[in-house]
């Protein structure tokens, strides 16, 4: 099997060679820890949970290292902090258990890393030592910041992963040529704290904090090595902090090749909200901590993987509602099909994902499989291959993880359910002896409770109805 995905840094869909099939490496940016995560900070960690999900499964379980980091160091951090009078590791601390617990929600794996930024100061020191060496960083009052001509010399490759020439990046990002600069183009590697915020010894002793880009350089050395097999994240992080990461990272150690830092670039594109960025000021701005108060962590995975990661993705309730259908049928399927004993897989049902991760594609085919595995169901005695591919494909896209009676059941007490077992056994019993009357009874018992009865084969089940 060959995994082929778009590579931003070639512009192209490539085959995946990694550089040592016995430790493929993937980097992901992770989140800034001031406050809850919405939805469209839950994109890439899904994205890139499949990608992660998938390289395992080729390459085996110990042979992938997957890191994504933690922010822990920056101005909304330490404005939070001093608001609040606390250390900014109150602030940190509290976000970051409160983000891993959201993404664990979404049935997202730990990754193997997740390195902060203030426990790898001393690396951003040493890597800024090294530019200040290499004549490519500059000290001016009081900071340091990074010669970009000094590394790109003319030759285009600052601009290589965004496509976009020097003049058009900085024109793009309307740049205001501080004072300290050199060059429009050159940005901080270190600079001074502000008073009450914290503050490290920095390269030659300069007091202060670090940049936000060099953080991310100097993590993913530390953690994983050079070169990242894969460095990941959104697409808005192409330019400037992905295209700053290659420049100061390169330039460190004497490369000119992008290559050399990461040998494949992926990014996801962005939440839509009919026509409109989910921003404060519109008032549209989704918590993953709230939708998780009302959907099963599942039902927000698959609907973050219905579009393709590339493709912007068009958030609605409507969404919410049909990924919660799609995934209600599939559990129904696994709930009518329990006597089923899965056989071994085909490589082939991992098509759609070996092809740079169409998940819509994949979801297409776990629904062949899912009528497939249906009317295996009708067998008792069946092995199925189908049910076998069915689960191994719901592994990797991360849905399908529970029990389907629990799915059902989701947040019935054990007195509701005690209660309705009770129900259904006097329902079986009134059917049993032609007591019409009785289950007529019983069903209106059931309907009161929210309750649907579904006959199978194997006995009946139930669940919670919508909530209306």
């Amino acid at each position: 099997m060959t995994l082929r995905i778009h590579d931003t840094l070639r512009g192209e869909k490539i085959a995946f060679e990694p550089r040592d099939p016995k430790r493929v490496t993937l980097y992901v940016c992770g989140p800034t820890v001031y406050n809850y995560a919405h939805i469209g900070n839950a994109r890439p960690v899904v994205v890139f949970d499949v990608l992660y999900r998938l390289l395992r499964h080729l390459y085996g379980e110990d042979h992938v290292v997957y890191a994504r980091n933690i922010t822990d160091v920056d101005d909304k951090i330490n404005k939070k902090a001093m608001d609040e009078g606390v250390d900014i590791s109150v602030i940190t601390e509290r976000y970051a258990r409160i983000y891993n617990d959201d993404m664990t929600a979404l049935n997202a794996l730990p990754p193997n890393h997740q390195p902060r930024a203030t426990a790898h100061m001393g690396e951003m020191v040493a890597m800024i030592e090294d530019l200040l060496e290499r004549d490519m960083a500059y000290v001016a009052d009081g900071e340091v910041l990074f010669r970009v001509s000094a590394w790109d010399r003319g030759a285009g490759r600052y601009g290589q992963l965004a496509k976009r020439s020097l003049d058009d990046m900085i024109a793009g990002a309307r740049v205001e040529v501080a004072g300290n600069k050199d060059a429009a183009a050159d940005f901080v590697l270190w600079k001074p704290s502000k008073p009450g915020e914290p503050v490290w010894a920095g390269p030659q002793g300069l007091p202060g904090r670090p940049g936000w880009h060099i953080e991310c350089s100097a993590m993913s050395e530390a953690v994983l090595g050079l070169p990242v097999d894969i460095h990941g994240g959104g697409q808005d992080l192409i330019f400037p902090h992905h295209t700053n990461e290659i420049a100061q990272s390169c330039a460190a150690h004497g490369h000119d090749d992008p290559a050399a830092y990461a040998r494949y670039w992926m990014h996801n594109g962005f939440l839509d909200f009919s026509g409109e960025k989910m921003s404060k000021s519109l008032g549209n701005v989704v918590l993953v901590h709230d939708l998780i108060k009302d959907y099963p962590g599942e039902v927000i995975r698959w609907a973050l993987l219905s579009g393709h990661y590339r493709s912007p993705l068009n958030w609605t309730p409507e969404l919410l509602e049909q990924s919660k259908k799609n995934l209600d049928y599939l559990y129904g399927i696994l709930l009518r099909a329990k006597h089923v004993q899965p056989d071994e897989t085909d490589e082939e049902s991992f098509d759609e994902l070996l092809d740079d991760l169409n998940t819509s594609g994949a979801m297409s085919r776990l629904y062949l499989l899912a009528k497939s595995v249906e009317l295996s169901s009708q067998n008792p005695d069946v092995i199925s291959n189908d049910k076998g591919n069915f689960l191994a494909l719901a592994n990797i896209l991360g849905i399908l993880q529970q029990d389907p009676e629990k799915w059902f059941k989701h947040g019935a007490t054990d007195d509701l359910s005690a209660q309705v077992e009770d129900l259904l056994k006097q329902r079986a019993e009134a059917r049993a002896a032609k007591n019409w009357p009785e289950a007529d009874r019983i069903r209106d018992a059931l309907n009161a409770l929210n309750v649907e009865v579904m006959d199978s084969p194997t006995g009946p089940t139930w669940k919670l109805k919508a909530s209306v």
